[in-house]
């Protein structure tokens, strides 16, 4: 499973957005179909400021609507009172930027795709494919296979790398950071390597070779947001392209996943809700797929292969939790899935490697992180906790069958190697440089009681000799949908804020996975008010325990995670000060309504229905932000939008920034004099992706809105920024 990771949960890519081409990428397991490859981080001099991309698992993430496209002028209601306040600080992150980049300490590279076949190394350089002899990858001896600007586009990167079982052809999906659209070329590799091939709009592609040595390229054809054709091609002598399977429901998308072991080629077809998975024989893929089991609704299930056995992962059976399941590969049906392994209660997977002798689970239970390594001759099972400052996983590119590598993060603390390895029976940490953040911060695992009763878990770090915490500003992070995890990749922004004196919290509601299915299911469809209560309940907690006030609290999401913030700014606006939010979800009915737009019937299982089922329809009006804005006080509310957002209109986000200026306009003339307004401020970013979190200029601006509105002093944040170099 290398170089494809993390779990149908964040393999939502196809129901999510793409977050980008650095945010804790990682290697796609069947479990992460989502993103292709999220790139791995080394330590190497290079430019740690990319390291601002930080983003997914799986990975993981956000709200998928398709748009119309809008542009500026449609949005003139709406001033960007931003402008000219952002530009004062500009040139201060540009200094700290600069000095960034010309560091000569240790750094964090991000490397993007990038795939071991072969005795070579194939990867991005500049703006090439290339590829070096693996103990040479780390030196300036490469051979250039493709220059990636013949394909004319704007700062081309390459999202995901394949390579022919023989080596005679390479394909990489290629992207630009402000759109999704993606190009899938294919080189043929050779003392002159030429582009044999380009195909349009390619999401999911995978190789294998048939009974007469001939490469055989299977690729997913997505169009206006939806995946629902695969085709295959031959190049060469032989030359075809033709579709292959076309998924006729709509409310379903389908991509392609190899076995480790490349036996088997799947195809995935799925919901947010239930699975169906085909099986194409890697050795003879012209015969016809074998389907492992129909699709039955509410069950999942993702397949590996070793040994002419298949294991599958699935949540068939009680409770409705993912265990794993095997059986012999030529009887897959449900009624002979054996039970192999039960996950404990309050645990999510969050991937799962295959080796020769064993299988490695990476879960996360209660909120922290453990890696299970099951002996696959003796059925042994041993469970390692890892350290209680991790808070993420990034998987490595691994062909070694010895070590099972990874990395583990947290929003403050860049990514630190890990190894397994399977002889010893032990986990190695890397040795070297200790960060000094372990001993300046501190992480804190606690829990708020919701309104139901329910124990919502957040993490939260400080630093470690901050007195008086009451007095401390706090950022809160939300997400809640779609059965993702709220991201806790490494952000260096973060750890500026922590170093500065802020708090920061995560709340990890119902309506996230962090807990496993069932914690989705309690906070979607009609429980949606659920991950409201738990959102309210954190931050009153929070306060309740120490943790800074009301008129010092921030709170900011995106995406779909705009959904819960805005309806608490509706029904508890006095709990927060102000709010960031990026590229948020924040007209459900009248979005769940319009069934014409590509992913509404996609949408439906989490949402609901509000066109046909009434109950649905009155559900969502009580929480929808946009339905419930009224004339009252509201925190100060900064949005960034993007113009050709593909995911969230830009036009919604619009039409709710101008209700709540006229709510506000009207509640300050009642209040009469003395009554200060807050701050609606709307910024429109040009580019068509959902979320861009390299932006410089847009951290800069969230950042700098967050000081003015507590009245901090912002240049401490720059001040911090250059310390951070030292580490």
């Amino acid at each position: 499973m290398q170089q494809k990771t993390k779990l149908f949960l964040q393999a939502l890519k196809y129901s999510i957005p793409h977050l980008g081409k650095c945010m804790q990428k990682q290697h796609l397991n069947h479990f992460n179909f989502a993103d292709n490859y999220y790139s791995r981080i080394k330590l190497k001099k290079y430019h740690l400021t990319k390291c601002l991309q930080n983003k997914p698992k799986i990975s993981e993430l956000a709200r998928n609507i398709p748009s119309r496209s809008f542009s500026c002028k449609d949005c003139l209601p709406i001033k960007q009172e931003n402008e000219k306040s952002l530009s004062e600080n500009m040139d201060a992150f540009e200094k700290v930027r600069t000095k960034l980049e010309t560091q000569p300490q240790e750094e964090y590279e991000i490397i993007n795709a990038e795939v071991k076949h072969g005795g070579f190394v194939y990867y991005q350089e500049g703006c090439c494919l290339v590829r070096s002899k693996d103990e040479e990858a780390d030196n300036d001896n490469y051979e250039v296979l493709f220059n990636l600007e013949e394909l004319k586009l704007d700062q081309p990167f390459i999202d995901c790398i394949r390579v022919a079982p023989d080596e005679k052809y390479v394909a990489a999906k290629i992207r630009t950071e402000d759109s999704e659209a993606s190009t899938c070329v294919v080189v043929k590799l050779s003392d002159q390597p030429v582009m044999e091939a380009s195909f349009p709009n390619v999401s999911s592609f995978e190789w294998v070779k048939d009974e007469e040595d001939e490469d055989v390229l299977f690729y997913t054809f997505q169009r206006n947001l939806r995946c629902h054709d695969v085709y295959r091609a031959t190049f060469g002598d032989n030359k075809r392209n033709e579709r292959f399977y076309t998924e006729k429901d709509p409310s379903y998308f389908v991509f392609l996943y190899l076995t480790k072991d490349s036996r088997f080629l799947t195809i995935n077809i799925m919901n947010k809700t239930t699975s169906e998975v085909w099986l194409i024989d890697g050795l003879s893929p012209w015969d016809p797929p074998v389907l492992i089991q129909k699709r039955i609704h509410g069950v999942l299930y993702y397949v590996e292969h070793r040994d002419d056995e298949l294991y599958i992962l699935t949540n068939v059976g009680e409770p409705t939790e993912f265990k794993l399941m095997r059986t012999a590969a030529d009887t897959p049906a449900i009624m002979n899935w054996d039970l192999f392994f039960t996950m404990k209660r309050n645990t999510k997977v969050v991937d799962l490697d295959m080796f020769k002798d064993h299988c490695v689970l990476f879960l996360k239970h209660s909120n922290l992180l453990y890696v299970n390594v099951i002996g696959l001759a003796d059925d042994s099972v041993r469970s390692l906790k890892l350290p209680p400052w991790a808070c993420g996983f990034i998987m490595d590119t691994n062909s070694d069958p010895k070590n099972c590598p990874f990395q583990l993060c947290s929003p403050i603390r860049p990514p630190k190697y890990y190894t397994y390895k399977f002889a010893e029976g032990k986990l190695f940490e890397e040795t070297g440089h200790e960060d000094p953040i372990t001993k300046t911060s501190r992480v804190l695992r606690l829990e708020a009681k919701s309104k139901d009763g329910k124990l919502v878990p957040m993490t939260i770090f400080h630093k470690t000799d901050s007195e008086d915490l009451q007095k401390k500003p706090l950022l809160v992070h939300v997400y809640g949908a779609y059965g993702m995890d709220l991201k806790m990749n490494f952000r260096p922004e973060r750890r500026v804020l922590v170093d500065d004196g802020w708090i920061l919290a995560y709340c990890h509601v119902r309506g996230g996975g962090e807990l496993g299915l069932q914690w989705h299911a309690d906070g979607r469809l009609t429980k949606k008010l659920n991950g409201l209560a738990d959102l309210e309940a954190c931050i009153k907690t929070l306060h309740g325990q120490g943790f800074s006030q009301p008129s010092l609290t921030t709170l900011t999401a995106f995406s779909a995670g705009g959904v819960l913030v805005g309806a608490l700014c509706n029904s508890s606006p006095e709990i927060l000060r102000a709010v960031t939010l990026e590229a948020p979800f924040l007209d459900v009915l009248n979005t769940m309504m319009d069934t014409t737009l590509p992913l509404t019937l996609e949408e439906l299982e989490e949402w609901g229905n509000p066109s046909s089922d009434e109950k649905h329809k009155n559900y969502i009006k009580r929480y929808c932000p946009y339905q419930n804005i009224k004339p009252q006080h509201y925190p100060s509310i900064h949005i960034t939008a993007y113009e050709n957002d593909e995911r969230v209109p830009l036009k919604g986000i619009v039409n709710y920034t101008e209700k709540l200026k006229e709510a506000v306009m009207e509640h300050t003339k009642d209040t009469g004099e003395g009554y200060q307004a807050p701050n609606i401020i709307l910024d429109i970013q040009p580019g068509g992706n959902h979320v861009i979190e390299d932006s410089h200029k847009k951290i800069t601006a969230q950042i700098k809105f967050l000081y003015e509105e507590l009245g901090l002093d912002s240049t401490s944040v720059f001040e911090d920024l250059k310390k951070y170099l030292k580490f």
